[in-house]
């Protein structure tokens, strides 16, 4: 079983590497108590899991210390092991504090009779605290680092390769409105509408007639054309700023011939590069609503 084993000074950016890894695959757990983490692991690997990141910080307090014979028994029972050790300067985590109004996870462990430690006192009692373990795995300064450069690294190190974007493709009628959910919007409306043909009006653009109509329309594909050409362009851009989903919707007025058949054809483009996912939120409308009826 790979174990990821994800530690470090509170504020250093432990949060963002977890996340990468579980969209990555990963089977995720933060803040779990080292006293812990062999029982979990066993119970995993007996489970047929196969990839596991573990988040453990300073409040594990002494037990800290077990950690690192931990790391050498798990690896002794066959387990690939890494540990990732994220720090930053002082000033950088006393300003992202600032920022994000938390409090440090040592803040209020204190006796009663003891007043609240300040938050540099706080991040230097951790510093103290998690020193031994700086030296167990691999360790990033995370002080300048940009999140995206961050999640780039945390792939590096642990050998990580992105999870596939999923791109979903969907129709809809610009009567109901712009869906909420969508990343990038195109209009089709200027394309002919097969709606004005007698015949092709009670169909959709998923019927072969509508396809046969729309296919022979030079405008059509070229349209289709200029839409994929523009995700070629730009899909890796998106890619790099990790994101897991993109929405791409199409609109005509109805939400049943032209976008509906562009948003096939486009699916059909791309499906053999990236996950594909299709809705067609008019023609599901429509739908739900002549059951209901």
């Amino acid at each position: 079983m790979r174990v990821i084993l994800i530690t470090g000074i509170s504020g250093s950016g432990k949060s963002i590497a977890l996340k990468v890894l579980e969209d990555d695959g990963y089977f995720c757990i933060d803040n779990l108590p080292v006293r812990f983490l062999q029982e979990i692991i066993g119970h995993l690997a007996d489970g047929g899991g196969e990839r596991v990141a573990v988040a453990i910080d300073s409040r594990g307090g002494q037990v800290l210390a077990e950690l690192r014979s931990l790391v050498h028994g798990l690896s002794r029972f066959g387990h690939d092991v890494k540990v990732l050790f994220l720090n930053a300067r002082t000033d950088t985590l006393v300003q992202r504090y600032s920022e994000t109004r938390r409090r440090h996870p040592l803040s209020g462990l204190v006796a009663a009779d003891e007043p609240l430690p300040t938050l540099v006192e706080s991040i230097e009692h951790e510093r103290e605290l998690m020193s031994e373990l700086e030296g167990l795995g691999v360790s990033i300064d995370t002080s300048d680092l940009h999140p995206n450069i961050l999640r780039a690294w945390v792939r590096d190190v642990v050998g990580s390769d992105r999870a596939a974007l999923t791109l979903l493709f969907e129709s809809f009628a610009y009567k109901s409105g712009v869906p909420l959910d969508a990343d990038l919007v195109f209009d089709v409306r200027c394309l002919p509408n097969p709606f004005y043909t007698p015949a092709l009006r009670p169909l959709c653009g998923l019927d072969a007639p509508v396809a046969d109509f729309l296919g022979g329309i030079q405008a059509v594909q070229q349209m289709i054309g200029d839409i994929a050409r523009f995700l070629d362009d730009w899909l890796p851009h998106y890619i790099l700023e990790n994101r897991s989903y993109l929405t791409v919707a199409l609109g005509c007025t109805g939400g049943q011939h032209r976008s509906v058949y562009c948003v096939e054809q486009l699916a059909a483009r791309f499906r053999s590069r990236e996950q594909v996912l299709v809705r067609h939120r008019a023609m599901a409308a429509r739908k739900q609503a002549g059951q209901a009826a």
